[in-house]
């Protein structure tokens, strides 16, 4: 998909500037995603000193009820894997925020450029690491949609993870397409990272915290549980007893 401006908007320079951009950026006309299961939009934005690009706005007006996630807030869980993610030092997550929109308060997410014939099922060449560190985070924040289509290639190769809506769930709920590591032991360097942040403590407190602002606490705890189960494991995860598949896959 490229982007909805029609004025060739370049990506923001810093994450600076991509966060003042999605928090102040003024909005321009949005255009309907249609394949998506949620109300989305590609929305221009742009800054008065000339900086535009375009965010993925998701607002919670074009939620589709759930029976199993509570109504209205899924632009949340979208805030909350970011935030989660970046707290670990993982880049896995494009830049999200809470933002009132055209459509009311929902999330904001930076748009990402991928390259819309690379399958992450099929890729041969990936680094391990990247799909690695995506499948230990939809563990821990319990992800119930990663389909294969929701991991993207940036042109510059980065690896992206983007949609999830439907993730800090209190029940089990893992469901990703993202299975090439289960119950293969988690590499060294992967576990350093995430014991750097289990055992700092105002790392950790700080991240409970955002997340105590988007999330019910039993869901906030659980990830914290997860994470330690996965310290003390020191294995990729592996498929239970439930549906552990996304439909589609795509």
């Amino acid at each position: 998909m490229a982007p909805a401006s029609r004025d060739e908007p370049t990506r923001p320079r810093s994450l600076d500037e991509a966060e003042r951009l999605l928090c102040q950026g003024t909005f321009g006309r949005l255009d309907l995603i249609p394949w998506a299961s949620n109300y989305t939009f590609a929305a221009p934005l742009s800054l008065p000193d000339g900086c535009r690009y375009v965010g993925i706005y998701k607002p919670r007006r074009g939620e589709i009820p759930l029976y199993d996630f509570p109504s209205g807030t899924l632009y949340r869980r979208e805030v909350a894997a970011y935030r989660a993610a970046r707290a670990l030092g993982w880049d896995l997550i494009p830049l999200t925020v809470e933002r009132d929109g055209p459509h009311g308060i929902g999330s904001l997410q930076l748009f990402v450029e991928a390259d819309e014939d690379w399958d992450v099922l099929r890729d041969q060449q990936l680094d391990p690491a990247a799909v690695q560190r995506m499948t230990l985070f939809d563990y821990l924040a319990n992800n119930a949609d990663r389909k294969a289509g929701h991991v993207l290639r940036g042109h510059d190769g980065h690896i992206w993870g983007i949609d999830h809506g439907l993730t800090f769930n209190q029940e089990p709920k893992l469901r990703t397409v993202l299975w090439q590591f289960q119950g293969q032991p988690i590499p060294d360097a992967i576990l350093e990272e995430l014991e750097e942040f289990a055992t700092h403590p105002a790392r950790a407190d700080a991240l409970r915290a955002e997340l105590q602002e988007l999330l019910d606490a039993a869901e906030v705890q659980g990830f914290f549980e997860r994470l330690e189960r996965t310290l003390l494991a020191r294995r990729f995860p592996q498929p239970g007893a439930r549906r552990h598949v996304p439909w589609p896959l795509y």
